[in-house]
């Protein structure tokens, strides 16, 4: 049996290897989350047959997000080759008067209602696809984008029905509404705290913007709006397939797609049978034989079994890590190699390395793990289990989009055509600065006495 230190150091070797290969780019991350955790596993003396049993656990954690991700992808883009959020993108892009920081607060606004229902994969599947045609038309980053709307989606995650809440009140005791009680002041600074940094990045992207312009000084909005149109025409000039046209087509597929936003933010159904019923009622809707239905299926699949993929080798790297309770002696190690003189604030402590502990353990072992222990410690000194588990929240929560862990990120990464490591490299300071103000801040209030 391998000893818990061996643990910790080959979990901490397979995250490191890992999250390097995929921040240099150097090798697709099908291959990093594969391989890398395997040799991994058999190093801990782990057979073939214990392998393939982590990685079923780790599948059950997945699947219903990859079956999703793949009729998601399809879904959208049937729409946008069907042409329906061309008006609305050109009427978005007009609406904000070539004014980025208008286009950057408003996606942190749509991503904080989006987020209502808690689920990050709904979550991006509303904003990204809706929002990335305005960011490029308009020449914008699409990892401002991404970032952007993780942030505030992580903000919302302290809802009661998130899954922070919810891990933490089965350990503390308190409900969940009680402990979002607690939180509430400071999600209300956490929100404002997102509209300043989309602002931010708002006045950043303006500049760079401006510098690909030839005026140097503005953004000519008529015809960013009519690069838009011309470009979706002359894209769907190139489909080798037929689809209907027709008021009742384009009322037909935004009814459906209304309908099936409804679905999702009430909780009626769960995304992956949604969208594999929508994208039926779509192929139904807008192509009327059997070889047009062929080929716009054809033409989507590569995209969605790409990032399928992706997100089906990350089981690989979550089942292995945990089967093999290497997430969990991570956890364990790092609280015990804190000296004793800390306790008084070793919520405090856990709370401010939260974004960091994210990416070297999974939110299951930070707060089923590491928060039995911390709550245990700080209780000594007489901090109340409400406020060591608001620290650890508070610290925690805002790096929940920001980690390989999570697979509603690889979701938004692949509508977003975006890479994992080019995107930590921006999030990943910008969400830690985040949570280290937040948590001192409440710190600083007595949120965690």
């Amino acid at each position: 049996m391998t000893s818990p230190l061996a643990l910790t150091l080959l979990g901490l070797a397979i995250i490191a290897v890992t999250v390097g290969l995929l921040l240099k780019g150097k090798t697709h991350p099908i291959v990093a989350m594969t391989l890398v955790p395997i040799v991994g596993a058999l190093l801990t003396g782990a057979g073939i047959s214990q392998i393939s049993d982590y990685y079923g656990d780790g599948l059950d954690r997945v699947m219903s997000v990859v079956v999703m991700f793949i009729f998601a992808i399809i879904y959208f883009g049937i729409l946008s080759d069907v042409g329906l959020f061309e008006p609305v993108i050109k009427g978005l892009i007009k609406a904000t008067r070539g004014n980025i920081v208008l286009v950057t607060l408003g996606t942190a606004a749509i991503a904080i209602v989006a987020h209502l229902d808690g689920s990050g994969s709904t979550t991006f599947l509303l904003t990204i696809p809706a929002l990335l045609p305005l960011y490029e038309a308009m020449g914008m980053s699409r990892y401002v984008l991404l970032t952007i709307v993780a942030l505030s989606a992580s903000v919302m995650n302290m809802l009661p029905w998130g899954g922070p809440v919810g891990r933490a009140s089965s350990v503390i005791g308190p409900t969940p509404n009680e402990i979002w009680t607690h939180l509430l002041p400071v999600q209300g600074v956490a929100i404002v705290l997102v509209f300043a940094v989309a602002a931010v990045f708002g006045v950043v992207e303006r500049k760079r913007v401006a510098k690909q312009h030839a005026s140097g000084t503005s953004v000519d909005v008529n015809a960013v709006a009519e690069d838009f149109a011309r470009t979706q025409r002359d894209e769907r000039a190139k489909l080798d397939f037929t689809q209907r046209t027709g008021t009742w087509v384009t009322w037909a597929n935004a009814l459906l797609t209304v309908a099936l936003i409804g679905v999702l933010v009430s909780g009626l159904s769960a995304p992956a049978p949604a969208f594999l019923v929508g994208t039926a009622l779509l192929l139904v809707v807008n192509f009327s034989t059997l070889d047009d239905q062929g080929d716009v299926l054809r033409r989507h699949a590569p995209t969605a079994l790409s990032m399928a993929g992706v997100i089906l080798a990350a089981a690989m790297f979550l089942g292995i890590l945990d089967g093999t309770g290497m997430l969990e002696q991570i956890a364990l190690s790092l609280i015990k190699i804190l000296p004793d003189s800390v306790g008084p604030y070793l919520h405090i402590i856990v709370g401010l390395l939260g974004v960091p502990l994210d990416l070297a353990t999974s939110t299951d072992a930070y707060y089923f793990s590491v928060l039995p222990i911390v709550q245990q410690t700080a209780d000594a000194f007489g901090v109340s289990a409400m406020g060591a588990a608001s620290a650890m929240i508070v610290g925690n929560v805002i790096g929940t989009f920001v980690s390989p862990f999570s697979p509603a990120l690889w979701l938004a990464l692949g509508l977003a055509h975006g890479e994992m490591g080019k995107y930590i490299r921006i999030a990943f300071p910008i969400c830690w600065a985040f949570s280290v103000v937040l948590v001192l801040g409440a710190w600083t209030f007595g949120v965690f006495a």
